[in-house]
């Protein structure tokens, strides 16, 4: 396990889900950290590239969490290494390079495989991390309001998801901008097994007493009820897409990701909902 180096590591999206998680264990472990996003102290904007110097200025390391189909982010990482740079741990998605897993056309994938190839070229020492869904869409993200009003309608059939927890994420993240064997590696992350939504809402329920109903949708339905609710039609199609590998079951595999990074297996769906339960998540 290598010290932790005193120039600081930039987190992008550092108030995020997997951000804020990998702000915390960075700390834990004595590193310096700087959290920059549009609302942090570091202030981090996409689309002004005058806020990335700032952001960048003595950086070692970055972790990089993409805006979903902002294009500059191949700008951002060239700057980076000019600027010295040696380490990025950059945040993708599982299925980013299988065709078929998303839409020829999104836009959001497309930005995805051009980043993920600027951050190879580099010439930094690079990670990816392609984690599968995320287990905190229940508890923190966009299934949690319809989880507590009672119905969670979903383009997404009867398949199962190996959830991943945001916490094994940012575990893996850490490990690759803090300690030696991690360069050059992809890893696919996700939970050590599936489960349905219907599996999932149960489980829910048997922690909280709070039940909720699964309702599957036809993907088409679903992206014009999204649209209904006030998302532009490019933003519903690119859930709607990203939501097509559950549909088509791919996102039920098992990957090693987490194992081959950390030496131990994913933290289990059960204990994600116990931990959130726990918090108050569904408490309505």
């Amino acid at each position: 396990m290598t010290t932790p180096t005193q120039h600081p590591i930039l987190v992008l999206g550092g108030t995020g889900k997997t951000g804020s998680r990998v702000v915390d264990a960075l700390r834990a472990r004595g590193a310096a950290v700087r959290v920059a996003s549009r609302s942090a102290e570091q202030h981090f904007d996409w689309s002004d590239d005058s806020t990335w110097a700032p952001a960048l200025a003595g950086a070692s390391a970055v972790y990089l969490v993409p805006l979903d189909g902002v294009p500059t982010g191949p700008a951002f990482v060239r700057q980076a290494a000019a600027a010295g740079v040696e380490r990025i741990v950059l945040l993708s998605a599982r299925g980013t390079d299988t065709p078929g897993y998303f839409a020829a056309d999104d836009p959001a994938n497309l930005a995805r495989l051009e980043l993920e190839a600027a951050v190879r070229d580099s010439g930094a020492q690079w990670t990816i991390l392609r984690p599968g869904w995320f287990a905190q869409n229940f508890s923190e993200g966009f299934f949690r309001d319809e989880i507590r009003s009672g119905e969670l309608y979903l383009p997404a059939g009867s398949a199962a998801v190996s959830f991943v927890d945001t916490e094994d994420i940012a575990a893996v993240a850490v490990a690759a901008l803090l300690d030696p064997g991690h360069a050059g590696r992809t890893y696919e992350l996700s939970g050590p097994r599936a489960v349905t939504f219907d599996e999932a809402l149960a489980e829910i329920a048997a922690a909280t007493g709070h039940r909720a109903r699964y309702i599957p949708v036809e993907p088409a339905a679903y992206t014009a009820a999204l649209v209904d609710q006030g998302l532009s039609e490019l933003d519903a199609g690119i859930w709607t897409s990203a939501l097509n590998g559950i549909l088509r079951g791919l996102e039920a595999k098992v990957s090693d990701g987490i194992p081959r990074a950390l030496g131990r297996p994913g933290r289990d769906f059960t204990e994600f909902v116990r931990t959130a339960a726990s918090t108050g998540a569904w408490t309505v």
